[in-house]
């Protein structure tokens, strides 16, 4: 979220609010055929890993053939629940990131990798924003969540609870699996926009799968670099929006001289999901999953 130094977007002609124009008429078709080429590919994959929601919400923005342009996006999107996509250069300020989602605005980075680029990519382009992101802007729980989880920013930065913060986009938004009625699923942008990360986050013995707790995610550090070592499993989309209702300052001052939870380790208090052979194949330590309880409707604009 934080804009550093040498970021790839062309930061010349950004309005105040880093947004800039899509230009949609500049994408080649060479740019076009990458697309679709990478569309195509994590289709393929989606099934029996990617959460149902997700995938019929990507099947809603039928963009497979091209480049979407934003407007078009956006006029569905605000339909459904409100957001609007927005163009930038790439990552954005972070106070400036908070405001946008703030006001249900999403911002999507309008230039493309690389072919040679396809299976790994430093900053997110607009392929892991749109086809990472914008679906589960479909979702009336997920939506008002993230709009509630950027009104939190001002807070965060000014009591020095920025990283603590960040940690809970990075694992809840980035990196999400959920418990369904059909198994463990993916829904976070970072994996569903991966090839390889998709499989690997849902069916791998490998890292540690955590029932959510939204001070545990705000104390677990993560890496940028590699596969996760911990992921964070919600059984709704409610404990996401729930937790935003709990008063932040706490959490901050009881995290602030606290050192981060290496992600590569357990707590005797996590409650953790463990595969046994397939995303079908999962059971809850500590407890019997619990049956999704039923899903909390959209409220009135």
């Amino acid at each position: 979220m934080d804009q550093g130094k040498n970021l790839r977007g062309d930061y010349s002609h950004i309005n105040n609010d880093y947004t800039i124009q899509q230009d949609w008429g500049t994408y080649t078709e060479a740019e076009h055929d990458l697309w679709r080429r990478l569309y195509a590919r994590q289709l393929r994959i989606l099934p029996g890993y990617a959460a149902e929601d997700y995938i019929s919400n990507l099947a809603r923005l039928d963009a497979a053939d091209q480049i979407p342009h934003f407007n078009r996006v956006s006029e569905q999107l605000h339909a459904a629940t409100g957001w609007h996509l927005v163009a930038v250069p790439g990552l954005v300020p972070d106070d400036v990131f908070f405001d946008h989602l703030a006001n249900r605005r999403f911002p999507v980075t309008v230039w493309l990798r690389k072919p040679e680029e396809m299976d790994y990519l430093v900053e997110p382009d607009i392929f892991h924003d749109f086809f990472g992101h914008v679906p589960m802007l479909y979702d009336p729980v997920f939506a008002d969540y993230l709009a509630a989880y950027g009104a939190k920013g001002p807070e965060a930065i000014a009591m020095g609870g920025l990283k603590n913060l960040a940690r809970m986009y990075w694992y809840m938004v980035e990196f999400g699996l959920i418990m369904t009625d059909h198994g463990l699923r993916a829904y976070g942008a970072g994996m569903l926009s991966s090839q390889t990360e998709t499989i690997y986050s849902v069916t791998d013995p490998t890292p540690n799968r955590v029932a959510f707790d939204l001070e545990r995610v705000m104390a677990t550090d993560y890496a940028i670099d590699d596969f996760q070592k911990t992921y964070f499993v919600l059984e709704s989309y409610d404990q996401l929006f729930d937790a935003m209702k709990v008063p932040m300052a706490p959490v901050y001052e009881r995290l602030v001289d606290k050192p981060a939870i290496d992600p590569a380790t357990t707590l005797p208090t996590d409650r953790l999901y463990h595969v046994h052979g397939n995303a079908d194949s999962i059971i809850a330590l500590g407890q019997a999953p619990r049956k999704q309880e039923p899903r909390r409707q959209q409220r009135p604009a």
